[in-house]
């Protein structure tokens, strides 16, 4: 008889919540991990967020070799791993930490009836944010819909709440006794390693005690990089708000920002293929794809967005104040939707995730909550000016800039910044 406890998006033995909850239980614990086929046959046979998964998976088998135990991998669609887990153990309850995103949703609740009908709990828990589903609402119940109310309400809940931290998982015993063994490889699954360097997880405070100084200019080292590891779990969203709050409100606002989108996700699952304000899916988007190649490859003639783009596409990161730049270029200047810009970044981003990436390209193209109203159109040379004044930023990613090797500007700011004012009037006024 064991437990099982499901590997998702919390890739850590340490202040894991469900790990410590299943390892507490009666019944010794066998950890999983499913290579999802739902996911990964939509993916090219490159991709790095594979391989740091693959890469954190076996660290962590490493790690399980001390207490006499293996991490399970299995390669398929979860529905059919978990028939045959079922066939294989006697299983008395699985524990996973909660998912918000829309599949994760149907993906779980298809489990969650195939154990129901055996007589087995699946009991869920929340790791992956501080605050979740419903418990950040407005006093009549309805969720927020504007950033700044939500993060009043959020820090003053913060205030009340003890941040726990969860032992180790390695500080138990309680775990299924097994040979250890390999995980499955990147190539027996169709994918090829890219060799990319990965971000580590640590922070300094004297990073986030500068943070707010130096954040916004892509060219000095002002960011946490984090964004991947959150993504994935491979940090404690515990463990860095503990940290931001002893060292920077600016930056435990930014985790409030992550926050406030994984809300508007779970409350309004319709935003992944809708503008959140309804009324402008009416825009008339040009969506040149002539253009949105040129984009896509850094070629525009507006230095600081091909060098976003440049640095998107070899290294997998964007900074966030070049991500803004790069968004509001492609749906103000070139009138290309929104969505084309976010399915671009999905693809490329290390740390894409699906509430904060939907969220951002919302806010840029002004169709989102608390959105960036329309009228606000970046000018991309002063952007420049303001947080790359030393061309740093610039001479790194495009070293061709003012030579006859650099394309002349794609489209010319004024003209495009009118001609998407008239748009955007135009399809709200219908």
């Amino acid at each position: 008889m064991v437990s099982i406890f499901w590997f998702r998006r919390d890739l850590r033995l340490q202040d894991n919540a469900a790990l410590y909850h299943a390892l507490s239980g009666e019944y010794p614990v066998l950890p999983i991990f499913i290579f999802d086929k739902n996911i990964l046959d939509k993916l090219p046979t490159k991709d790095a967020r594979v391989e740091f998964i693959h890469q954190t998976i076996a660290g962590i088998n490493e790690q399980l070799k001390s207490k006499g135990t293996t991490l399970l991998v299995k390669y398929g669609k979860p529905t059919e791993v978990w028939k045959e887990l079922l066939e294989t153990y006697d299983i008395q309850t699985l524990y996973a930490n909660r998912d918000y995103e829309p599949y994760a949703r149907e993906r779980d609740k298809a489990v969650y009836e195939m154990l129901e009908a055996k007589g087995i709990p699946f009991k869920s828990y929340k790791d992956h944010v501080i605050f979740e589903k419903s418990e950040v609402m407005k006093d009549n119940g309805d969720p927020y819909v504007v950033y700044t109310p939500y993060s009043k309400t959020w820090l003053a809940k913060l205030q009340d709440k003890d941040l726990e931290s969860y032992t180790s998982g390695l500080m138990f015993d309680n775990w299924h006794q097994t040979e250890w063994q390999q995980p499955i490889s990147l190539k027996e699954m169709g994918f090829e390693p890219m060799g990319m360097e990965f971000p580590n997880t640590n922070v300094t405070d004297t990073l986030l005690a500068h943070y707010k100084d130096k954040r916004n200019f892509p060219a000095q080292p002002g960011t946490s990089h984090l964004g991947l590891h959150f993504r994935f779990g491979t940090v404690s969203i515990r463990e860095k708000a503990r940290q931001a709050k002893a060292h920077s409100a600016t930056y435990l606002n930014e985790l409030i920002w992550r926050e406030f989108y994984q809300a508007i996700l779970w409350h309004f699952p319709r935003v992944v293929k809708e503008s959140f304000r309804k009324e402008y899916d009416q825009i008339e988007w040009r969506n040149n794809e002539a253009e949105f190649k040129l984009w896509c490859e850094g070629k525009t003639g507006y230095p600081i967005v091909d060098a976003g783009m440049r640095e998107l596409n070899e290294t997998g990161y964007m900074h966030n104040r070049v991500r803004m730049i790069v968004a509001s270029f492609l749906t103000k200047h070139l009138l290309i939707d929104w969505r084309w810009g976010e399915a671009y970044f999905a693809e490329k981003l290390l740390d894409f995730d699906l509430a904060s990436n939907n969220g951002g390209w919302q806010w840029a193209a002004g169709t989102g909550v608390d959105a960036a109203p329309y009228f606000r159109v970046f000018n991309p040379a002063l952007q420049q000016e303001k947080f790359d004044p030393d061309s740093k930023y610039l001479r790194k990613w495009v070293p061709e800039v003012n030579t006859p090797n650099y394309p002349k500007p794609m489209v010319e700011h004024k003209m495009a910044r009118q001609r998407a004012l008239d748009t955007y009037k135009k399809g709200l006024n219908r």
